[in-house]
């Protein structure tokens, strides 16, 4: 993960932008020099980087160019990133619509609905254990009886090779137990990220069946679309695809030499994602004033001043 994949952009792109945060002001030849890129992919990479407002360029002879006022430039991208999913979101929805109710030529529904704590329970149950290569998910409130149940389904099937990615709301992660149960399945094998203002709640089994709430506008964790329809699923994932290039890396099991502890890296990855000070507390469970106290530190061991500063340092050596 690179810290500017959620807006769109490569590895190149990351590589010049942190080469330039490093040299505060360079050009062409400093920048093949600092990342060790051929010349067409620092200039493909610049272009790309001055289209979305990242940087500014100071001189033409030589080319020279620096960084651009990070909160603006790459608040702007952000906000521009949610208008597009907010849309996508509203597309799937439309469809599902359209979709309900409606049957193939062999009589099966290409979409059920199914109501009920204990039939949506029992579903999510069946797409588990019939899971043959992978399940992916977002992981979002609200949930049955408003708690997180245990999944020792999950931790069975990863022992068994399938492939479990998941994307998780800050929320889905606000209380110690939500937050253990996140580590334990990464333990176990399970891929996951954290993405902020995520509501498109889902699991697509094998990328041939999924589970959705009925409705994203008022979700009601009772009543699910349970979905077979090839094109709908083929949106979902699409959907899924995207919002997981956006995410952040959640805790990442054996930190590189020299690199902070796990309860550093997990407070990293959670300031990361979006989280205030006052949900990676409870995350933690330590007090606010633990998170803030133990961030200037590590800020002050980065040597860095600011937050975003912290993040890009700790992506940069791969810290999270």
């Amino acid at each position: 993960m690179f810290l500017l994949e959620p807006v769109g952009l490569g590895k190149n792109e990351n590589a010049v932008y942190f080469a330039l945060i490093e040299l505060k002001r360079a050009t062409m030849d400093d920048l093949c020099a600092e990342t060790g890129l051929p010349a067409a992919d620092v200039r493909a990479a610049l272009t790309s980087l001055l289209g979305c407002g990242l940087l500014q360029q100071l001189a033409y002879s030589p080319e020279t160019y620096m960084v651009a006022a990070p909160q603006a430039a790459l608040g702007a991208l952000i906000q521009r990133r949610r208008g597009d999913l907010a849309r996508m979101q509203v597309e799937v929805e439309e469809i599902a619509e359209r979709l309900r109710g409606a049957a193939p030529a062999d009589g099966h529904p290409l979409v059920e609905l199914i109501e009920g704590e204990d039939e949506v329970l029992s579903v999510i149950a069946q797409l588990q254990i019939n899971a043959r290569k992978e399940i992916l998910g977002i992981d979002t409130p609200p949930y049955i009886g408003d708690s997180v149940h245990p999944n020792d389904i999950e931790l069975t099937q990863l022992a068994r090779g399938v492939n479990y990615r998941f994307i998780y709301a800050p929320e889905a992660l606000a209380l110690p137990e939500h937050m253990e149960r996140m580590r334990q399945c990464i333990d176990a094998g399970e891929e996951a990220r954290i993405l902020p203002n995520i509501t498109m709640k889902m699991s697509v089994v094998d990328r041939s069946v999924a589970l959705i709430p009925a409705s994203y506008a008022e979700p009601d964790p009772t009543r699910r679309l349970l979905v077979h329809s090839p094109a709908l699923i083929d949106i979902l994932v699409a959907a899924w695809e995207l919002l997981w290039t956006k995410a952040t890396p959640g805790i990442i099991p054996g930190p590189p030499a020299g690199g902070p502890g796990e309860r550093d890296r997990e407070l990293l990855s959670l300031l990361a994602s979006g989280m205030k000070d006052r949900s990676i507390a409870r995350a933690l469970g330590v007090t606010e004033r633990t998170v803030g106290r133990r961030l200037t530190e590590l800020m002050s061991e980065l040597g860095v001043e600011t937050r975003f500063q912290a993040g890009v340092q700790a992506a940069h050596r791969g810290w999270i």
